[in-house]
């Protein structure tokens, strides 16, 4: 952990605190270790805060920790746990105990009663993490519960079912599954179908994942759309295939605008935008293809929509680079972890553009719904 000399000494005065309490922790009774949830849950309904109770309730789970797991959270740990609790980043390599680290912090802010979250970027680190640490949690009266559907589950989940998920003390879950759930509570038309409770306090597992590289994908809730228009995409498909184009690359973009010979080719592809438009050569060509008066006018707006999206995906789209064809369907490559993203679809026309372009199947378009 990088940290400012002050702030470092306020938390190794906070650990001098939590281990002064280990011999006392370690000489109670499990039946008095337990009963320390219920006096700290006591000491918040008095009006003492979290940071007022850390050091108890950070004995406490250690302590517990030891008798169920066998495993004592070193200072280091403990250190990380604080800096957790007070909405920082602790950064921790593999091995140096993350999954230990974050039971301390978790506990603490789930005696509040509003829940407490620990999120990762996949369903094999959160099962993992809840099977493990369960059984810590229950010992020390706490409810646990997994925010998504397991292989083994035969059903989809019921709003009752995910509103047990989320109103459990602690929910082991995955940033995305949380994610498309806030979305779908945000479509419901009333209260009482929403899943979620209010969000309180969460632990997010690999932060530059979630919040950097995943961040950049946005969630999307899609529909289906009442515009069919397979026919457009083939027709705008086949007028952008005949096209001349030319392509900027990085260090031709400043000069994009003074460029003489741009209206040689009929559409120019900005690789650094990624945007693709047609030039007035294009545009006359359009005209002529579709039988247009003028291209731009409002009346032809699904023409101009669907060419535009011919245009990316003749032009920018690349095939076995942001996208595969598999078993007659086009799937996206995620450019930063390079796997396939199944089920996933480009939005507002493009995936469809993609299609007509290999020359498979043409899905109907989806619209938008929810999005963050």
């Amino acid at each position: 952990m990088t940290y400012p000399n002050f702030r470092l000494q306020k938390v190794k005065h906070i650990l001098a605190k939590v281990n002064a309490l280990t011999a006392e922790m370690r000489g109670m009774s499990d039946e008095e270790l337990k009963h320390q949830t219920v006096l700290l849950k006591k000491e918040l309904a008095n009006g003492k805060t979290v940071d007022d109770i850390l050091p108890r309730a950070f004995a406490t789970i250690r302590e517990a920790d030891y008798r169920i797991l066998g495993m004592f959270p070193y200072d280091v740990q403990v250190m990380g746990a604080i800096v957790l609790n007070q909405g920082n980043i602790a950064e921790m390599k593999t091995g140096e105990g993350k999954t230990l680290t974050a039971t301390m912090p978790l506990y603490l802010n789930a005696l509040t009663g509003k829940g407490a979250f620990l999120l990762t970027p996949n369903n094999y680190l959160a099962q993992r993490d809840k099977e493990q640490l369960q059984p810590v949690y229950e010992w020390l009266g706490l409810t646990v519960s997994l925010g998504f559907e397991t292989d083994d589950q035969e059903k989809k989940p019921t709003p009752a079912i995910k509103r047990g998920w989320y109103n459990a003390d602690i929910t082991y879950c995955t940033n995305s599954e949380l994610g498309f759930d806030y979305l779908r509570d945000n479509m419901v038309i009333r209260k009482e179908d929403m899943v979620q409770r209010g969000l309180h306090y969460a632990i997010l597992d690999e932060i530059d994942s979630i919040l950097i590289d995943e961040a950049r994908t946005p969630l999307i809730i899609s529909g289906m759309s009442q515009n069919k228009t397979s026919d457009l995409y083939k027709k705008a498909d086949s007028f952008v295939k005949r096209l001349e184009a030319k392509t900027i690359v990085e260090d031709d973009v400043k000069n994009v605008e003074q460029t003489e010979d741009n209206e040689n080719y009929d559409y120019i592809i900005d690789l650094k935008a990624k945007t693709a438009a047609l030039t007035g050569k294009g545009i006359a060509k359009a005209e002529q293809y579709f039988n247009l008066e003028n291209y731009n006018d409002l009346e032809n707006s699904d023409i101009v929509h669907n060419v535009t999206q011919a245009l990316r995906a003749n032009g920018i789209m690349k095939k076995d680079i942001d996208y595969i064809v598999k078993d007659g369907e086009v799937l996206i490559v995620d450019e930063f972890t390079g796997r396939i993203m199944y089920g996933r679809r480009y939005s507002d026309g493009l995936h469809q553009a993609i299609e007509a372009k290999e020359g498979v199947k043409i899905a109907d378009e989806s619209r938008t719904l929810a999005t963050i």
